[in-house]
């Protein structure tokens, strides 16, 4: 009779323990599976945004788009005459905010009036005046472009901001990028055969101390 009682005492304790285990191991295999499906989520953009884009080494789509002042800017207008970047962004993406103090600086640095290149930033904006707003607060020094129906866009197949294009005097694009990039400046600098000014500067302190 006690070894029955005992018995009964102790069943209820160890069906409850296989219970508290069943779930453990089912909350430990949930969490497992969302660990997977961040990994390879993370790793499909981080694929995505190491891939050129499509267009490279192809004629680049033409376009005219108005800017922030109500001016019409059109790719042809530098046919023959400039290389162009064209930057695609937007005020609500955070990896343009950190592309765009890169760009500023770039544009600053290796810029001038007669320089062989144009920076276009066009904005995917839907309201015209967040466009205008970030210009202002980023205080761009390039032109900003405004393309609120993404036709241009579309037309560069653009599939996440930032973008950025580089298009030689033929029209043709010879670089592409999506997602933010810390060599961008180095990058540009390659595409538009620009020598960067540290080490212009580092070699002639070599030549002129011998």
């Amino acid at each position: 009779m006690n070894t029955i009682a005992l018995n009964d005492t102790h069943a209820p304790g160890r069906q409850a323990l296989s219970m508290k285990a069943i779930l453990a191991i089912g909350f430990l295999a949930a969490f497992t599976i969302l660990l997977i499906w961040r990994a390879s989520v993370l790793e499909t953009r981080l694929i995505r945004e190491s891939e050129e884009p499509a267009l490279i080494d192809k004629p680049a789509p033409n376009f005219s788009a108005s800017t922030l002042d109500g001016q019409t800017v059109s790719l042809a207008d530098f046919r023959g005459q400039k290389n162009v970047v064209v930057s695609f962004w937007a005020s609500w993406c955070g990896p343009c905010k950190l592309e765009m103090p890169n760009l500023i600086k770039f544009y600053k640095t290796n810029h001038n009036p007669s320089s062989d290149f144009e920076i276009l930033a066009i904005s995917i904006d839907e309201d015209t005046k967040d466009a205008a707003d970030f210009a202002a607060a980023q205080k761009l020094n390039f032109p900003v472009l405004l393309d609120p129906r993404q036709r241009v866009a579309k037309s560069y197949e653009v599939e996440g901001i930032p973008t950025l294009f580089v298009i030689d005097k033929t029209g043709k694009i010879i670089y592409g990028h999506q997602g933010f990039d810390m060599a961008m400046e180095y990058q540009l600098s390659r595409e538009l055969g620009i020598k960067q000014k540290k080490a212009a500067e580092g070699a002639s302190d070599g030549d002129a101390s011998h």
